[in-house]
């Protein structure tokens, strides 16, 4: 990714950590770009894959009905949003920690 890419998709990698309505504005404004950039992408990939892990696994967790296990995830999804958020801030493409190398292999096809 060069530099020029990079500051190009700034704003939609941002944008897609927001919330999952993030996630799908960012999509369509990073296609609707005459160049795609390939930063946003990235990370639209990865906020798309932490949302749908968080939405399928929240459901089951809060059944437990312990809090100890609610906090839990909340704190394990807010340290991932939180490390792939200053990545996006800080113009850096790593993946987030566990999870990301498997959220870019399933979604790679998304940005054709």
């Amino acid at each position: 990714m060069t530099e020029q890419d990079i500051e190009r998709g700034r704003k939609n990698a941002i944008i897609s950590y927001l919330t999952i309505i993030g996630v799908i504005i960012a999509f369509y404004l990073n296609k609707e770009d005459d160049k795609k950039s390939d930063f946003a992408s990235f990370h639209i990939r990865q906020s798309l894959g932490l949302w749908l892990t968080f939405w399928a696994l929240g459901y089951p967790i809060g059944s437990f009905d312990n809090w100890m296990i609610s906090i839990g995830f909340y704190v394990f999804f807010a340290v991932l949003f939180i490390y792939g958020f200053t990545g996006a801030l800080g113009r850096k493409a790593q993946e987030v920690p566990l999870v990301g190398a498997f959220y870019q292999k399933l979604f790679k096809n998304l940005d054709n």
